[in-house]
């Protein structure tokens, strides 16, 4: 039975010209024509643009066709009587959490739904504490949304979709800002739906390890259809894959890898014991006492609690090698001090920045890591503590916060949060603008930091606010680096775009360190993304830094990573995992080319 059904599916919508003039159309979707099933679990793939959040909002009846129709439960979309019938069956969780977050205490934010379905009082707060506590939100049910991480509104709004229970729950890039443990329990809740309650799913993703489990996967490029079969059949079209900017999972590209170089694995494997079973097939050099490493299988089992609470301390705060550009002394803060919603956010943080470093922020959910970026730059003030830039207190009288601005670059966690002008081109005039550069200066470096972000000259004059998820995450960036700062600080730059997008914004973030020297501060929710390009790693958990080390220091401690719902890179668990088997191969691989190196080596 067809729970959604697309047929010729177009969508235009009005095209800009340089004054902001409508002119002409853009066609967004162009004859898409799909089917899901009742009970199904489907992903759709496709790069930044391609139409995917475009066809989930036809889904939702929150767009109407401007050609073909839609069918959602029996019902057309096109058909305004239709729509609360269609709502109630399918329940949409954004891209953006702050969309659909109405509430000013999470209990009652995921009550809202079934609320105003009807549902029996009891019944409701029976959905919300079960649903909390699936999405691990169950502790902070009495918090104001405003006061939570962007990771931890998302989960809230997961919860409250779930609350509902929709025949069918369409996700838009639910987990973009989630740590790996969220990430994880995020998208097992909502396969646990759709094993046992039947619930239809439709996963929007980037992360190819999100949808290996997926019964259909469809693949969007430049608003049409281009691809779909099982997950093993569509991986293993990975090289057009990629032509269409996205990637596949780490086993897949892996394996794809050796069989171009003549060895005997299989097309599309999908699993870390697939990959495993197929490797132990070939005719690795075994090597004496090569069978098992005891210390190192250790690190991935389970920690003791209270074990692994006295592990956090297993490494001083080191000095930065290089002169401390940005200092934090004993910085805490508390949101909403004194009042009912009070919130320890940072404890006591002792943390120096090195001029020229390249470091990776981590943490948990909620760990602190937004706050602590936000008083690098003066935009919050510690409730205890100094926060000095280049050996000064940024909060002495006299000091210029407009200056510091200009050296210390921010980008924020929602590129939304700050674009406003009419044009991308305008926004990110608008930081050099203010250092009060000539117009020709403005207008140069604006240019040169959207060509260095990849943003179309044919998108210059359009709205900012008419762009994707992704795009807008670019000129958010770009309009920081035409300011050309110091240091240049981004909390989760990455989230949002497809793969390819990812790799050229971090390639050129890593380009410009490296020939400029700027200082580098990058939060991230990715290990292989901190891994590959951070020279130093600074651990949060629970508002205090937990230790800090160079990348591989840190990685060597998957327990106690996992003990706070962090982890080690992929690449490093597959490695494990062949160890355990008896491949003799190391454990400190972080890369898919330090894998692959790893392998070649006990391959004759």
């Amino acid at each position: 039975m067809e729970i959604v059904a697309a047929k010729e599916l177009t969508h235009e919508f009005p095209g800009r010209d340089e004054n902001g003039d409508v002119v002409g159309t853009v066609k967004a979707l162009r004859g898409v024509s799909l089917q899901i099933e009742k009970g199904e679990f489907a992903a759709i793939l496709g790069h930044n643009g391609s139409g995917k959040s475009t066809l989930a909002k036809h889904i939702n009846a929150l767009l109407f066709p401007t050609g073909g129709d839609v069918v959602v439960c029996g019902h057309n979309t096109k058909q305004e009587e239709n729509l609360w019938e269609i709502r109630k069956s399918a329940g949409m969780v954004f891209q953006n959490p702050d969309n659909q977050i109405v509430a000013t205490v999470v209990e009652e934010d995921v009550g809202f739904g079934p609320e105003n379905l009807g549902v029996p009082t009891d019944e409701i707060w029976e959905r919300v504490k079960d649903c909390l506590k699936k999405v691990g939100m169950y502790a902070y049910r009495k918090h104001s949304p405003n006061k939570l991480s962007g990771g931890q509104k998302q989960r809230v709004a997961v919860a409250g979709v779930m609350a509902m229970k929709p025949e069918c729950i369409i996700l838009d890039e639910p987990t973009a800002m989630l740590d790996p443990k969220g990430r994880a329990e995020v998208i097992e809740t909502v396969r646990e739906l759709n094993r046992t309650e039947g619930i239809t799913v439709l996963l929007i993703t980037h992360y190819m390890d999100e949808v290996v489990f997926a019964d259909r996967v469809f693949v969007m490029n430049e608003g049409e259809l281009v691809m779909q079969g099982t997950p093993r059949q569509v991986f293993a079209r990975a090289d057009e894959l990629k032509a269409l900017r996205l990637s596949v999972p780490l086993e897949t590209e892996l394996s794809d890898e050796l069989r171009k170089l003549g060895w005997n694995m299989p097309e599309a494997i999908l699993s870390r014991d697939e990959f495993v079973s197929a490797f132990l097939t070939l005719p690795w050099k075994k090597t004496p006492g090569a069978a098992k490493d005891v210390k190192k299988q250790a690190l991935l089992k389970a920690p003791n609690p209270a074990e692994a609470q006295n592990a956090l301390s297993f490494a001083e705060p080191q000095k930065a090698p290089k002169p401390p550009l940005l200092e934090l002394a004993d910085v805490s803060y508390t949101y909403s001090a004194g009042t009912a919603y009070e919130m320890h956010a940072l404890s006591h943080v002792d943390l120096s920045v090195g001029e020229g470093e390249f470091i990776g922020l981590i943490g948990h959910t909620g760990s602190g890591k937004s706050t602590l970026i936000q008083h690098l730059n003066g935009l919050e003030k510690p409730t205890e503590g100094t926060v000095r830039y280049q050996g000064k207190d940024i909060h002495a009288e006299g000091f210029s916060k407009k200056w510091l601005r200009g050296q210390v670059g921010l980008v924020f966690q929602y590129p939304e949060y700050q674009l406003f002008e009419s044009t991308v081109l305008r926004d990110v005039c608008f930081g050099p603008k203010n250092l009060g550069l000539s117009e020709e200066e403005v207008e140069r470096r604006a240019k040169a930091a959207l060509e260095l972000v990849k943003i179309p000259q044919e998108l210059w004059e359009s709205s900012p606010f008419d762009l994707s998820g992704g795009q807008k995450r670019r000129v958010a960036i770009a309009g920081v680096l035409a300011m050309r700062p110091k240091v240049l600080v981004l909390d989760e730059p990455t989230a949002g775009l497809d793969p390819r997008g990812h790799d050229e914004i971090l390639g050129q973030i890593e380009t410009i360190h490296r020939q400029t020297g700027m200082t580098v501060v990058l939060v991230s929710h990715s290990m292989e993304d901190v891994a590959q390009y951070a020279d130093r790693l600074v651990v949060m958990n629970h508002g205090k830094v937990a230790f800090t080390g160079a990348p591989r220091q840190v990685f060597s401690h998957v327990r106690e990573l996992e003990h706070i719902g962090l982890a080690v890179p992929n690449a490093a668990y597959l490695m494990t995992a062949l160890r355990e088997a008896g491949v003799p191969v190391g454990t400190d691989v972080f890369t898919v080319e330090e894998a692959k190196e790893a392998l070649l080596r006990v391959l004759p």
